[in-house]
């Protein structure tokens, strides 16, 4: 029996990460939520979100599923619990409805689930991604477990002899990864390069540690855990504690930390985030569900949605929120909050949708790849309404 993955109504406080995507597909630790709960429940697991959202994944055939809240953090404990569920019987904590077993013949509302289930279970809490800087937090958590469950078993590749290893044990290379002349040190936590990475020559890497697939580290990069650097993006410069989702450019100096840049992202060089007050007191961070402002700790630098870009060194304030599709520029400090399809820095100034869409093709060709009509319709969506 497979899974079902749904996002509930608490989906929009992940925003802007979540307004392209749905939230199984957040990446952290090695892989995406989605990917995570194929691995680790060894069923294929299908995505449930937001209409306008919903033609961008596989239709979900009629039968018996298990629905599992998308936000929920697997464990082997929840999945045999979840496994043991008879029909229409479900388990929740004080959040809500974490998971269910239940037939369906056509997709249901996301809205509308707690319909299909008739006997409901309470069970002490489980961990839950809330607000995006949450990712952050976790990203060690995932990291640790991650490399437990994919290196299990199998055989690293051999670095060579011009790389400087610590604790050689928790260092894991996939097939065709490339590094030269670079430092390793996994003793504060695993190091994980995927297939086809590269890393250059004067990088020096503390773990926690993820490389992406395809994904480049260049000449001289720093890098503190926990970090992840997703598929096929590039990485220069200091990183610590982000996550870089995927086909995104940070290749150049500048200081990147506690921060997460969705896809099709690129920072100008030079850019470079503050990810602490100067009065070391907690850093709020805007949130588009709540209309306001959350305490996200005492540190947190930059969330940025999807195909933002960033001009040359642009100075990002502590807790900010750069929305999708923005093109930021500007003197000085730049705004906490920079809504989605922003040209500049001023939130009256709007990135025209047809021009967007022109850049963001430019942008994709750069990878060897083009935009799709539904990533056009979705971007239409967000405009239109959001903006």
């Amino acid at each position: 029996m497979n899974i079902i993955l749904f996002d509930t109504p608490s989906r929009k406080k992940l925003f802007p990460l979540t307004l392209t995507r749905a939230v199984a597909d957040l990446r952290m630790g090695i892989v995406t939520i989605k990917e995570r709960w194929e691995k680790m429940s060894g069923r294929q697991a299908f995505v449930l979100t937001d209409t306008y959202l919903q033609s961008s994944y596989i239709n979900t055939p009629s039968g018996e599923y298990f629905f599992v809240d998308a936000c929920v953090i697997p464990s082997l404990e929840l999945i045999n619990t979840i496994s043991a569920l008879k029909a229409n019987e479900a388990i929740k904590d004080h959040n809500g409805l974490i998971a269910g077993r239940a037939v369906i013949n056509a997709a249901p509302s996301i809205n509308h689930l707690s319909s299909l289930f008739k006997q409901v279970s309470s069970i002490p809490p489980v961990q839950r991604i809330v607000f995006p800087f949450d990712l952050l937090l976790l990203n060690q958590q995932m990291i640790e477990s991650d490399f437990t469950l994919f290196t299990k078993g199998r055989i690293s590749n051999d670095t060579n002899d011009t790389v400087h290893i610590t604790k050689v044990s928790r260092i894991f290379i996939e097939e065709g990864a490339l590094i030269d002349h670079a430092v390793l040190n996994a003793s504060t936590g695993p190091i994980y390069i995927s297939k086809n990475a590269t890393i250059m020559e004067g990088c020096f890497i503390r773990g926690p540690f993820v490389l992406g697939e395809g994904a480049v580290l260049k000449m001289g990069a720093k890098v503190y855990g926990a970090t992840t650097i997703g598929p096929h993006s590039m990485g220069g410069g200091e990183i610590k504690n982000s996550i870089i989702t995927g086909y995104s450019n940070k290749a150049h100096d500048g200081y990147l930390g506690d921060s997460v840049i969705g896809e099709w992202c690129n920072l100008g060089a030079g850019t470079s985030n503050s990810n602490l007050k100067n009065t070391g007191g907690i850093v709020q961070l805007w949130n588009y569900d709540l209309n306001g402002y959350v305490p996200a700790g005492n540190k947190c630098g930059v969330i940025m949605g999807d195909y933002s870009r960033t001009a040359i060194n642009s100075s990002i304030n502590t807790g900010s929120v750069i929305g999708v599709c923005s093109n930021v520029f500007g003197t000085g400090l730049l705004p906490k909050f920079i809504p989605d399809f922003t040209w500049g820095s001023d939130a009256a100034c709007s990135y025209k949708l047809e021009k967007a869409i022109t850049d963001i093709s430019n942008w994709k060709k750069m990878k060897n790849k083009t935009i799709g009509e539904q990533e056009t319709q979705v971007l239409k969506h967000i405009f239109e309404t959001f903006r």
